[in-house]
């Protein structure tokens, strides 16, 4: 049940028919991992805390930097030279202390991901790099664990939803293969603070609809958001018959 006080925490959604006290009780049910606590990982684990989702485990080796707070919102200056693990507890706790809050600051590697996705409902991607995108990808499809993919640079953004739960879902692999063309990183390429804000806060939106069981999320679709002329568009993806990560699983 919900208290009174956790009622009136989130009382402007419950008042939403898509969400309702039914989806408030999933959200705080809910377990889901966070990787990376940067650009992407900040709105998301700032709307998802603010939400009311019960657990959320959070996933970065890395220390805060200066160079970071032109747009990981999460930090601040006084957080400079901190895992970003604890300065992203520390801000959540001060958002929603009723939450669950879970440190993996420790590099992830095959067995501990698998380890990590296997305990949670969801996961979101908010890494920087083709290498751990693919490695979080194989996780999810092998744990049967929706997946919600963000990736930002420069002023450009796009957005999907990996669902091994559903038959026809492609995965991350089934669209980029083995590499994507686009594996500069933010400090070589630039990227503008709120274009990252923008993709991370889809990611969230994207994750309550999934866990509240509303809406119609990403599955089969790539969003891509062209920031300098604010125009968006949706490609349809396809899964791949021959996909080496999701064809074993899903036949």
């Amino acid at each position: 049940m919900l208290t009174d006080e956790e009622l009136l925490r989130y009382s402007r959604q419950v008042l939403l028919a898509q969400v309702d006290v039914a989806g408030q009780l999933k959200l705080k049910a809910s377990r889901v991992l966070v990787v990376g606590l940067g650009g992407l990982g900040s709105p998301v684990a700032l709307y998802l805390a603010a939400a009311g989702v019960g657990e959320l485990h959070l996933a970065d080796f890395d220390r805060v930097d200066l160079t970071n707070l032109q747009r990981q919102v999460l930090h601040d200056t006084t957080t400079v030279g901190l895992l970003k693990v604890d300065s992203a507890v520390a801000r959540l706790q001060a958002i929603n202390p009723d939450i669950a809050l879970v440190r993996h600051s420790q590099a992830l590697d095959a067995d501990s991901l698998g380890n990590v996705v296997a305990a949670v409902d969801l996961v979101l991607d908010c890494s920087d790099n083709f290498t751990t995108r693919e490695a979080v990808n194989a996780a999810c499809f092998a744990a049967g664990k929706p997946l919600v993919s963000g990736a930002a640079i420069r002023l450009e953004g796009q957005l999907s939803v990996f669902d091994p739960r559903q038959a026809h879902s492609p995965c991350y692999h089934c669209l980029y293969g083995q590499g994507s063309e686009a594996e500069l990183s933010c400090s070589e390429a630039g990227v503008l603070g709120p274009v990252v804000g923008l993709v991370g806060s889809l990611q969230a939106l994207e994750t309550l609809k999934i866990l509240a069981g509303f809406g119609e999320p990403l599955v089969g679709r790539l969003l891509l958001i062209d920031a300098a002329s604010a125009r968006f568009r949706e490609l349809r993806l396809k899964r791949d018959p021959h996909c080496p990560v999701c064809q074993v699983r899903l036949g």
